[in-house]
């Protein structure tokens, strides 16, 4: 195929990510039906507790409209309550291996003593070498939120392969109160926050939008920002600020040539648009490999021949194509 038409392919391609498969496939089906595990902390100051309620009340609100299984800890009063024991039944009873996304938001305060993070909680708190620990016997898509002070080092500690972790501070010393959970609460059901228009917020695009909004406040305020966020994707632990991004891309890359963050993260939705729930977990996952390999391809376009890039992309944008079959992308 001769360039201009892996050109012409490639507008098709992206064409057709934007329109269903009419299979009559709906995302309501129980092996597509995500499941949110919302964590709110010890809040310390009753200011604070109201605060993370509402912020507690936009995750269930989006999580309603997505249709996703919904599992509250730390909301209802109790004497006695220990919330990890709680976490630890929750996630004990999850199933490990599906194709189903799993979200784990933490909202509250966070500790750091020089050597171990910590997500303040009723009763005692959830470490960051604990979380990993519960959520590594998982082989399914996993999107961790750890809205909290002092979150940073649950980047290196969580951070795997297929899985996004996203923290409001770059590192533990950041321990004051994070305001990035209301932000990123906003912006995950929020159709403002759709960068790219496609019709559905990701949860890059949340993460970006948060951000955003959270320099916002610290600018408008004439105070020194305490918090900056990072999200991880690509497993390498490292994490990625939001003012690397232009878009939905990932503009700077690190000296040390570490792998670009935010590819899996726009492939994730809690709220799906209608056009995205048509697709089953068969043809969106492999979809998303296909997407994921196209743009680690694009990174390498200097490095390589225009001819040799061209010819690696062909077939990678005829399956993508493919995928959405004869009727869709009009070849037959």
């Amino acid at each position: 195929m001769e360039r201009a038409g892996v050109r012409k392919l490639l507008v098709l391609c992206l064409l057709h990510s934007c329109l269903a498969v009419k299979s009559g496939y709906s995302s309501t089906e129980p092996e597509d039906r995500a499941t949110v595990i919302l964590v709110v902390g010890a809040p310390g100051e009753e200011d604070f507790g109201k605060r993370f309620e509402q912020w507690a009340g936009l995750w269930e609100k989006a999580a309603e409209q997505a249709d996703a299984n919904l599992i509250t800890i730390g909301l209802t009063p109790s004497a006695g309550t220990n919330d990890l024991d709680r976490l630890n039944q929750v996630l004990e009873n999850e199933p490990k291996e599906t194709t189903s996304e799993l979200w784990l938001v933490l909202i509250g305060h966070g500790t750091f003593d020089g050597k171990e993070a910590k997500f303040n909680l009723r009763g005692p708190d959830l470490a960051a070498t604990n979380c990993a620990r519960l959520l590594q016997p998982f082989h399914r898509p996993i999107a961790v939120i750890n809205a909290a002070s002092a979150s940073g080092p649950f980047i290196n500690k969580l951070s795997a392969p297929g899985r996004v972790v996203i923290t409001a501070t770059k590192s533990g010393y950041e321990q004051n109160y994070a305001r990035f959970g209301q932000f990123i609460a906003e912006a995950i059901a929020n159709p403002q926050a759709d960068l790219d228009k496609d019709g559905q917020t990701s949860l890059l695009e949340a993460f970006l939008t948060a951000s955003r909004h959270t320099a916002e406040f610290y600018t408008t305020e004439g105070r020194l920002a305490t918090e900056h966020a990072l999200i991880d994707d690509n497993g390498d632990g490292l994490g990625t600020p939001a003012d690397w991004f232009r878009g939905v891309r990932a503009v700077k890359t690190a000296a040390n040539s570490a792998g670009v963050d935010g590819l899996r993260a726009h492939q994730i939705h809690l709220v799906r648009s209608e056009q995205e729930r048509q697709l089953s977990p068969a043809v969106r996952a492999r979809r998303d490999e296909l997407e994921v390999a196209i743009a680690k391809l694009r990174e390498t376009k200097g490095k390589t021949t225009e001819e040799e890039y061209y010819r690696q992309l062909e077939p990678l944008l005829l399956e993508l194509a493919r995928l959405y079959g004869p009727s869709q992308s009009g070849f037959e």
